[in-house]
């Protein structure tokens, strides 16, 4: 069985979009931790003019636009993984069954992430749809398009329940009053959120299987123009489509009516999808004109080491939000929280990137592809696939 792809064969863009996307996460999970007397689409509605113009560059931007990227690159990795097994002449069967104990891994991964840190985790919904998603693999490219684009149809429906739309501030299951309480609370929390947190995903997965069996993020001088004109008609479509929900987290406008919200929320989530896939564009695009570079090197470090990162951050959400802890979410507004946020990834950035000088892939990276590849061929693979710790 072919092991995963080692560290000096990964392509920059892909990694380079991961790496950036991770701040986009820290962005978008870290306010809905703020305490207010009312609120609106996650951010509290009080504040001073410079929480409100954060808040509406955040929901522009940012909320619902990070995750879709997310799910793009899962699609696309899984393709990568399908392809070098399929070069090695592993049967469907087999690659099958690898990609399920990679999901299994992911749901208990993110089942324990959701009980000791962070309610609001997504690798349980990532493992969920990793399992059914392997059923995708061998369809054709019309039908790849035809199902997200049904799901995208289905996700834009008229609905109330959207958090870009909603008036409720953290849930008491994100800011626990006590350690043994939060269990209690997450039990009954996290597996709706997982059993349908995966639904919103299926689009930017399946379209990143498509793009993946392509290498088009791999091979970005080949594939110029749509990488161009994704990411220029998906981020504009993503910004307009954001507006009417950011303008009112920005004070601009009032807030609208319930119905409108129920029209509006969805709209704000369907164009993040597209979103999605305009930042991995231009993520590839950036990759590809800067080359390797420092920065560029670092922050790809990042994207190789994501789910280390990623598990990173929710360790400072709960030590800075968690009431029996520092409890701070009454004192740090929403441009105070996005300093954190960054400040949090750039604390990443560096810790990746010295793992990257040690050429140690991160250690949430080795227990999932030691999980998933199991049992290794041979100590020469074992070997070429640990980086410097063999």
């Amino acid at each position: 069985m072919s092991g995963p792809t080692g560290l000096s064969e990964r392509a920059l863009g892909p990694d380079l979009a991961r790496g950036f996307m991770l701040l986009f996460i820290a962005l978008a999970n870290s306010h809905y931790f703020i305490a207010g007397p009312a609120y609106f689409s996650g951010f509290p509605t009080t504040g001073s003019a410079v929480d409100r113009g954060a808040g509406l560059l955040i929901s522009t931007l940012v909320d619902g636009r990070a995750f879709p990227m997310f799910g793009v690159l899962f699609g696309y990795g899984v393709a990568q993984i399908v392809r070098r097994q399929r070069e090695t002449g592993n049967d469907w069967w087999s690659i099958r069954k690898l990609l399920w104990r990679r999901s299994l891994v992911l749901v208990v991964l993110g089942f324990l992430h959701a009980m000791l840190l962070y309610i609001g985790d997504i690798l349980a919904a990532y493992g969920l749809l990793l399992f059914l998603g392997v059923w995708a693999l061998r369809w054709k490219d019309r039908w790849l398009f035809v199902v997200a684009a049904l799901v995208l149809l289905l996700t834009a429906l008229p609905s109330g329940d959207t958090l870009a739309g909603s008036a409720e501030g953290p849930d008491p299951s994100m800011v626990p009053a006590t350690f043994l309480g939060q269990f209690a609370d997450r039990l009954t929390v996290q597996p709706f959120i997982a059993g349908l947190g995966w639904i919103g995903f299926v689009t930017p997965f399946l379209i990143g299987l498509w793009a993946g069996r392509r290498r088009i993020l791999e091979r970005p001088a080949e594939h110029i123009v749509l990488l161009r004109t994704t990411a220029l008609l998906g981020l504009t479509i993503a910004i307009l489509g954001a507006l009417p929900i950011s303008l009112v987290v920005g004070g601009v406008l009032a807030r609208p009516s319930d119905h409108a919200v129920t029209i509006l929320g969805p709209l704000h989530d369907a164009t993040g999808v597209l979103g999605g896939l305009g930042y991995a564009a231009l993520m590839v695009l950036i990759a590809h004109r800067s080359g390797d570079r420092p920065v560029t090197r670092a922050i790809a470090a990042v994207g190789q080491r994501s789910l280390t990162c990623y598990l990173s951050q929710s360790v400072v959400w709960a030590v800075v939000f968690t009431p029996y802890l520092l409890d701070l979410s009454d004192t740090l507004t929403t441009t105070t929280t996005a300093l954190l946020a960054v400040a949090t990834w750039l604390a990443t950035v560096l810790l990746a990137d010295r793992m990257r000088r040690t050429g140690y892939r991160g250690p949430f990276e080795l227990l999932i592809r030691r999980i998933t590849y199991q049992p290794r061929t041979t100590a020469a693979t074992r070997s070429r696939n640990s980086g410097s710790l063999a």
